[in-house]
């Protein structure tokens, strides 16, 4: 059996949380490939590793001395090395980093230092075989990931490799030069390297017990990078969120498909703030062929991304992120009545979209009824409603200051009172 382990920036964030780790690797004798962050956290208001690697690189950018700050990340990592009793020297690897950031080698180069360093120690505490990502991961000459032959290379160098540690985040250009994934990307990292070997599973641990039912924040689940999921889904691996902190528990299993019955209705409550949306009338525009296409391509022109897109016989919303749609609004609207010819376009701003998702849901009657009824009690308007035709997902508009309100007064009761 064969297991792809990948800890995120709070699991390492010092040599304790270094030694849980090493624990849990070598609990399980499957678990041979490890995919590093950063070092995140170790107190509140301290600073991630990362973090401080992007002030040291604009602080060198700009002229200034960022010596001082290169220190400090050393410091970090010794601190950790120290901890472990490790005797292992990173002075050439930071004397190579000072020198890539007085020739300016990019911001990318500098926010990947954090894993590429974690990933030395790793493989020192470990034993293990490291492997470069910059070596096996590809992105393409747009800046987007070449999966083909990202896992080509991947295959080939781990094949080789019984145990090896591959630090997350980043991979390179075909020139060599080093490109990130965004924020998060480590989880891609991983379900990279659990495609390639042919893994029967990916942990990913983290410092939570799997995903919950709806963020404390309120604000969408962080757990796991959007991204990660699909080199996985598509070889059928499944992946298991755990607890560093908490090893015991089973955490949350991402599959695609399962005979279990939920416990819930829904799974998860999600959402974000600072939408607005565009809604376009005319009249028999469902009779119109291409009226869609030419609306979102109005969208695409001024480079805006859409997030919903509710429509009906005569009306067609466009949900949008508020601040990249404010500075081009209203090229946008003059392009869509160039487009369309509608009657009438209407625009709202601050609203926030909320997604209540579950297998439970396409089995269970009334659920959007309880879902309307729940946030009347909570006096809270709904802006727009919208179910797929998989009946696995309800999405919901309201305005931005009704949002914290409505993400509670559905978790309550759906999960608190279960009526």
């Amino acid at each position: 059996m064969k297991k792809i382990v990948k800890f995120g920036g709070s699991s390492l964030a010092n040599a304790e949380q270094f030694q849980k780790v090493g624990e849990i690797i070598r609990s399980d004798e499957s678990r041979r490939y490890v995919v590093p962050s950063a070092p995140g956290k170790r107190f509140d208001g301290d600073t991630k590793v990362t973090d401080l690697l992007y002030k040291c690189y604009n602080t060198a950018v700009e002229g200034e001395d960022f010596i001082p700050i290169l220190q400090e990340i050393k410091g970090r990592y010794y601190e950790i090395i120290r901890g472990l009793n490790l005797d292992l020297s990173l002075e050439d690897e930071f004397a190579q980093i000072e020198a890539d950031f007085k020739a300016q080698a990019g911001t990318d180069y500098a926010a990947s230092r954090g894993e590429f360093l974690n990933g030395k120690v790793m493989a020192a505490y470990l034993g293990y075989e490291f492997v470069d990502a910059a070596d096996v991961i590809r992105f393409d000459k747009n800046g987007n990931l070449d999966a083909e032959k990202t896992d080509r290379l991947l295959s080939k160098k781990l094949a080789k490799c019984e145990h090896a540690v591959i630090p997350g985040f980043y991979g390179a250009g075909e020139d060599g030069k080093v490109k990130t994934f965004s924020r998060g990307g480590s989880d891609v990292t991983g379900s990279l390297v659990a495609k390639a070997i042919k893994a029967d599973l990916y942990e990913n641990w983290t410092d939570v017990s799997g995903f919950l039912v709806t963020d404390p924040r309120y604000m969408g689940a962080t757990v796991l990078h959007e991204d990660a999921i699909f080199p996985v889904r598509k070889e059928g691996i499944p992946i298991n969120i755990k607890n560093t902190n908490r090893p015991e528990d089973k955490g949350t299993f991402i599959v695609e498909s399962t005979c279990k019955k939920p416990k819930f209705t829904i799974t998860g409550i999600a959402g974000k703030k600072g939408f607005c949306s565009i809604n376009i009338e005319k009249s028999m525009m469902n009779s119109e062929v291409g009226f869609g296409r030419k609306v979102l391509q109005v969208f695409e022109d001024q480079g805006i991304s859409f997030e919903h897109v509710p429509s009906g016989i005569d009306t067609m919303t466009v949900y949008v992120h508020q601040d990249e749609f404010e500075e081009k609004e209203q090229q946008v609207i003059a392009g869509i009545h160039r487009a369309v010819q509608p009657d009438f376009v209407e625009m709202e701003s601050d609203l926030a979209l909320i997604a209540v998702v579950g297998r439970g849901m396409k089995s269970t009657r009334g659920t959007a009824g309880r879902i309307f009824s729940a946030l009347a009690h909570a006096n809270v308007n709904v802006k727009m409603i919208d179910q797929g035709s998989s009946e696995l997902n309800i999405i919901i508009g309201v305005e931005n200051r009704d949002f914290e309100t409505a993400v509670k007064a559905i978790y309550d009761i759906f999960v608190i009172t279960q009526i």
